[in-house]
């Protein structure tokens, strides 16, 4: 009698779209279905014909960010959804028995960006993109590609098999095999994901690529000493945080940070947890796309990788998104969880041609052949897990073998000064984000402030404003954000209080309408003597239309974490700026606005006047300890004039 054949075979001999998914260390889930391509996130079909919720799996390309209005190579790469009709939890040991073996051979292989053409946009994106003011980091990619002579799904199943074998600490080891395209991986990023009204976002940055013989508690030391690797986690989470304050309605609040350990590869990490109803797909659209595979702010850094990049990116940096109809939809209100790991440590293969995207996060430190070795070493993690380059076979045993001796174990979270390392990191930390924000005593600063007040705030294209607003809504005040180009001078001018925002950009750029719409906002609301804060960009708009000069900063501060004095009170403040207002040392006034400026430099942090206060630090930054007591202060100073009114 011949045996049945099993799930796998079956779904391979049906020649259906299929995917293979690892989300544990006991069982790989096969999914099957149809394939549909839609074009938005909101057209992704989470209900059948009749209604009924269905699960679907979709692919979401980096071209999907033109949804929110940002620029891209635009390569009309598909969101294509696998309808799936069947879900199956299957043994992965039995899995691993039915894939291939034989290792698939690579020609014709290596970067389509050379070394020393990726070195060199490296030093021109620290020059001409951080150098002027157009973010604080930013991702650049190059692909590893080589010819692959082999049937797609056989070298598919092979890869599939080896990184279920050789790969460790994978959120999601899987593969999704469609018409004319394998895409096979090993993420260690969650992305975003949302079930029962939680959304969970887990930033991971910074690379250590594991010397030979595997990583050490001494070689992991020096990388979590290092100020580069530190403030490039910090500005990602800072990042994330944006997008979680515009979908969550507590904001977000970070725990961590913990090592994310993989087989040739570590990274730090943070979790991000807040509530939110929304439908899965707008939380999908609203955390388009991981900083930590773009850069920020997020809509700048669009437009920096579309000018230094030579291609269009595919599905690298975009995300899976596992849709899962919910046990109870009415009750859960979204009918729906959503998993959303991002498209990275992956492989497509396509008309016979094996593609491995990689990127690094550029900062002010970055040094351009450490980024060229970074690229190196995260194709290399996929490549030596899919067994393309030969693995470090003592590295992997250290990895892999949780019963081989202490001194060959990869347990180094575990190590009391690498803990230590971790947890210290914190210390530098706004306790506004670590600490529960639902409580009268979690936060000890004055909630009076904004009670029975409304703050317009004016968004100049960086979505620190999500995290600024929901710190005004925690003082008290009814909250709208605008964006710049959208601004309604009546809606500005009833507002109790005009938050003038953050944003990218030389402020002296008389050419860019954003500059120009921001000090007309700012010199309308000073001229009309109400309430206004400025903060970033719009405090060096303030302090050049008050007759102070700007300058360039000599290097920039992106993610710079200072104690300034703030009139006559210490702050710990997070800095991104690249331009300064900046007076003689010494000036402490100009006509009727008070300045706080940096003793030796003359640098301005602060300025305040009648009805307008303004601060060059981003107060709603993790990185501002002392942010919300100092945005409370500078508020009620600038709110007298309505503070007198409505007493």
């Amino acid at each position: 009698m011949t045996p049945s054949p099993s799930p796998l075979e079956s779904a391979l001999r049906a020649g259906r779209p299929f995917a293979l998914i690892a989300r544990d260390a006991e069982s790989v889930e096969l999914l099957t279905g149809d394939v549909v391509d839609v074009d938005l996130l909101a057209d992704i079909p989470l209900h059948d014909a009749a209604g009924t919720p269905r699960e679907v799996l979709a692919l979401v390309p980096y071209r999907q960010v033109v949804e929110r209005g940002f620029e891209c190579h635009d390569d009309a790469a598909p969101l294509r959804c696998l309808l799936v009709d069947t879900h199956q939890r299957l043994p992965r040991q039995a899995v691993l028995a039915e894939l291939p073996t034989e290792p698939v051979a690579l020609a014709d292989a290596g970067f389509d960006v050379s070394d020393t053409d990726y070195a060199d946009i490296v030093r021109t994106v620290i020059a001409d993109e951080i150098g002027r003011g157009e973010g604080a980091n930013f991702v650049i990619r190059r692909d590893f590609t080589a010819a692959v002579d082999v049937d797609p799904l056989t070298a598919g199943l092979t890869w599939f098999r080896a990184l279920l074998e050789h790969e460790r600490g994978a959120y999601w080891t899987f593969l999704v095999s469609t018409p004319g395209h394998l895409t096979v991986g090993a993420s260690p990023e969650a992305h975003v994901s949302a079930s029962g009204g939680i959304v969970t976002m887990n930033p991971i940055s910074g690379t250590f690529r594991h010397p030979a013989g595997g990583a050490t508690a001494a070689t992991l030391t020096e990388f979590l000493s290092s100020t580069k690797e530190t403030e490039e986690l910090f500005m990602v989470v800072d990042e994330e945080l944006k997008m979680m304050s515009a979908v969550c309605s507590d904001g977000g609040r970070i725990t961590g940070p913990h090592l994310k350990e993989m087989s040739r590869l570590t990274h730090t990490e943070y979790m991000l947890r807040g509530r939110s109803a929304m439908d899965p797909r707008e939380i999908l659209r609203e955390t388009m796309f991981a900083p930590t595979v773009t850069g920020s702010p997020m809509q700048n850094a669009c437009t920096v990788i579309k000018r230094h990049e030579r291609a269009p990116r595919g599905y690298y940096s975009g995300v899976a998104a596992l849709f899962t109809p919910t046990a109870d939809e009415a009750a859960d209100g979204t009918g729906h969880d959503l998993d959303a790991p991002i498209l990275i440590r992956t492989a497509y293969l396509v008309d016979g041609r094996l593609r491995v995207p990689v990127g690094a996060t550029l900062v002010r430190h970055s040094d351009p052949d450490g980024e060229v070795g970074e690229t190196h070493g995260k194709a290399a993690g996929v490549l030596g897990a899919i067994g393309a380059i030969p693995r470090d076979e003592v590295a992997e045993r250290a990895a892999l073998d949780e019963d081989a001796p202490v001194g060959e174990r990869r347990a180094l979270a575990d190590d009391p000064d690498i803990a230590a390392l971790l947890a210290a990191r914190n210390d530098r930390l706004a306790p506004f984000w670590l600490n529960p924000q639902d409580t009268p005593d979690a936060i000890p600063v004055r909630r009076a402030t904004g009670a029975g007040r409304t703050a317009v705030v004016v968004d100049a294209e960086d979505r620190f404003t999500t995290m600024l607003a929901h710190q005004l809504r925690h003082l008290g005040f009814d909250v709208t954000i605008t964006p710049w180009n959208d601004a309604d001078p009546s809606a500005l001018e009833r507002a109790d209080v005009v938050v003038a925002g953050p944003g990218p950009g030389d402020p002296r750029d008389e050419a860019s309408p954003r500059i120009a719409r921001m000090r007309a906002v700012v010199a309308a609301r000073l001229a009309s003597g109400r309430p206004l804060l400025a903060v970033c960009l719009s405090h060096q708009i303030l302090a050049d239309t008050l007759g102070i000069a700007l300058a360039p900063l000599g290097s920039p501060h992106q993610g710079l974490q200072k104690t300034v004095e703030v009139f006559g009170r210490p702050a710990s403040i997070g800095f991104y700026n690249t331009f300064t207002a900046r007076v003689a040392p010494g000036t402490l006034r100009l006509g009727a606005t008070e300045i706080s400026a940096d003793p030796a430099s003359g640098d301005v942090y602060a300025l305040r006047g009648p009805g307008y206060a303004s601060v060059q630090g981003h107060l709603e930054s993790i990185l501002s300890r002392d942010g919300l007591e100092t945005l409370d202060r500078l508020l009620t100073h600038a709110l007298a004039p309505v503070l007198q009114e409505k007493p």
